[in-house]
């Protein structure tokens, strides 16, 4: 299998259980502060999953979505569940600013301006922090 989320390697990890896990994602200059949320298991739909496992992702989805608005203070938060290009189940969770180069347009999208951004360096570290609890 050559699925570049099974065989991913050198990830920044926040998180990891034997289900899913948490990863900073920084290769994309116009969305500093993205998170993906990703199932270990190689499925493609949310469907593929039963009912409790699917409580298991979004709940964390929604853990990694507060946490990045704490430490962040965002905008907005986008949340996407895409995988046409990678079929395997991961959520983004990013952060979005009103200065960031797409806003209010998603960040796929040609940047509108060079970003202004003045993130706390440490963010990915203090979201580490909450989503482990060892605040």
């Amino acid at each position: 299998m050559s699925c570049p989320i099974c065989l991913a390697m050198g990830e920044e990890v926040l998180l990891e259980t034997p289900q899913l896990r948490v990863i900073v994602v920084r290769e994309d200059p116009n969305a500093p502060a993205f998170c993906r949320v990703i199932w270990q298991q190689h499925v493609a739909e949310m469907t593929d999953l039963p009912p409790d496992e699917r409580n298991e992702l979004m709940q964390t989805v929604y853990k990694v979505e507060q946490a990045m608005r704490e430490v962040l203070k965002p905008a907005k938060i986008n949340l996407a569940s895409l995988g046409n290009m990678v079929p395997h189940l991961h959520w983004h969770v990013i952060a979005r600013f009103e200065n960031d180069a797409c806003f209010p347009a998603p960040i796929w999208a040609p940047a509108q301006r060079k970003a202004k951004l003045d993130l706390p360096e440490n963010w990915a570290d203090q979201v580490r922090k909450i989503l482990t609890g060892s605040i």
